[in-house]
């Protein structure tokens, strides 16, 4: 490790124009990103990534010109960058992302990534996030890093060698974490829906947010549930220790939680430093539909911002204003549809702004994205029930949602409902 450097000359081979990849999430390199800012002679940089973690002092109005971000899913410390016209936004399937990258559709300078130490091997692991950093490494003819005595060494296609690396600084800092959020009365009520259609030796996906670690509180008396998800929640640690989750009815990686990056605490980075039962995979393998609709009873859990009375799901803005991106739930929604006993489940508080707000519409929002079609959209839960939409009529459809509305609203939408469908 005699070849360690300071953060400012890690990034010192970076040049104006560049395309950069930042790893992300809780892998998000905070030193080398800090080090990009400093650097006052670089302009049109464009850094290409999924949600960060942490502070960006790249995307300040100060370095509009110098930094661009290409954000493939925002998080919050990039909508406001994203809504003055200083950040950029791409909408695309989580699967695709890697595409991006092995097929030269866009051709990366460089990756600056997060590493664990390397073993006796020289093996390095990108740790917590594979995702699409896996195609980034495999492709930018510079790889830089930050190697972290504190990065969880993780299993599966993770594996980076010390000789792919050009340059790295050697640091000794807690990850950046992402605790779970604290469920309202809302979100334990759905969870307590979707835990009811959960079947034992089920395989689970599970969105970010409050919902999906709520429904994973109300799973203790299950048996035998299987991971496969493209993002690893906390409260899967809990599951596994209690014996819930244990592989063992998976159709395909019997044995193994699959995943592609995970998002939480130092607990969650403890369970998965050097545990062989956590494989960690590119996005395009776990978000696969041919691999997910081989799970017999695979069930999706994902989130929406709103959905309107035909079933559209919007997933990724509020109206036109970016809030996160596509994700993964169209992969996942799909492939659950295609298996047996399959169960895609799109879940969301029936309000917003403290119950001034319905989140069921008549229509939604303009310039709003539909994440999920009315065409692959089947169960909706909300507090006050769930609902199969699939192959119900437009109609049919409408007086399905209403009934998952909040009761202060219904009356207001049942009348939309007649103006639209005119009966």
């Amino acid at each position: 490790m005699d070849r360690a450097v300071e953060p400012s000359e890690v990034v010192a081979p970076l040049k104006s124009g560049n395309r950069v990849f930042l790893h992300g999430a809780c892998a998000t390199s905070t030193p080398l990103i800090e080090a990009l800012a400093a650097r006052g002679d670089l302009e049109n940089v464009s850094l290409y990534h999924i949600h960060l973690n942490g502070s960006l002092p790249t995307a300040e109005p100060a370095m509009a010109g110098r930094f661009r971000h290409v954000s493939l899913f925002t998080g919050h410390n990039l909508r406001k960058a994203s809504a003055e016209g200083r950040a950029d936004f791409t909408p695309i399937f989580l699967s695709d992302i890697p595409w991006l990258f092995l097929s030269g559709k866009v051709v990366l300078d460089a990756a600056v990534v997060q590493l664990s130490p390397p073993d006796r091997h020289g093996f390095c692991t990108l740790g917590p996030s594979v995702d699409c950093a896996r195609a980034a490494v495999d492709t930018a003819p510079l790889v830089l890093a930050e190697i972290n005595e504190q990065m969880p060494r993780t299993h599966g296609n993770s594996f980076v060698h010390i000789d792919r690396v050009a340059r790295f600084t050697l640091t000794n800092r807690p990850l950046l974490e992402f605790p779970p959020d604290l469920p309202g009365e809302a979100e334990k009520a759905i969870a307590r829906q979707i835990a009811g259609l959960i079947e034992n030796g089920s395989t689970l996906q599970m969105g970010i947010g409050a919902i999906a670690e709520s429904v994973l509180t109300e799973l203790s008396a299950h048996s035998d549930l299987g991971i496969h998800t493209e993002l690893l929640p906390e409260g899967v640690v809990k599951l596994v220790e209690e014996g819930v989750v244990t592989n063992r009815k998976k159709s395909i990686g019997a044995g193994r939680i699959v995943t592609s990056f995970a998002s939480g605490t130092r607990r969650l980075f403890d369970f998965l430093d050097d545990n062989p039962q956590v494989e960690f995979h590119g996005c395009d393998k776990t978000n696969d539909t041919h691999i997910i609709r081989q799970h017999d009873r695979m069930v999706a859990v994902n989130g929406a911002l709103e959905i309107d009375l035909t079933g559209q799901v919007c997933a990724d803005s509020i109206g036109s204003q970016i809030y996160s991106g596509i994700g993964g739930q169209m992969d996942f929604i799909r492939g659950a549809a295609l298996a047996r006993e399959g169960k895609p489940i799109i879940a969301l508080p029936a309000t917003a702004k403290k119950g001034q707000m319905s989140r069921i519409v008549s229509v939604l929002k303009p310039g709003a994205g539909v994440v999920t079609t009315r065409g692959h959209v089947h169960w909706v839960v909300t507090e006050f029930g769930a609902v199969n939409l699939h192959g119900l009529s437009l109609r049919e459809r409408g007086e399905a949602l209403i009934g998952l509305a909040h009761p202060d609203f219904r009356a207001e939408l049942t009348r939309e409902l007649k103006q639209l469908r005119h009966f």
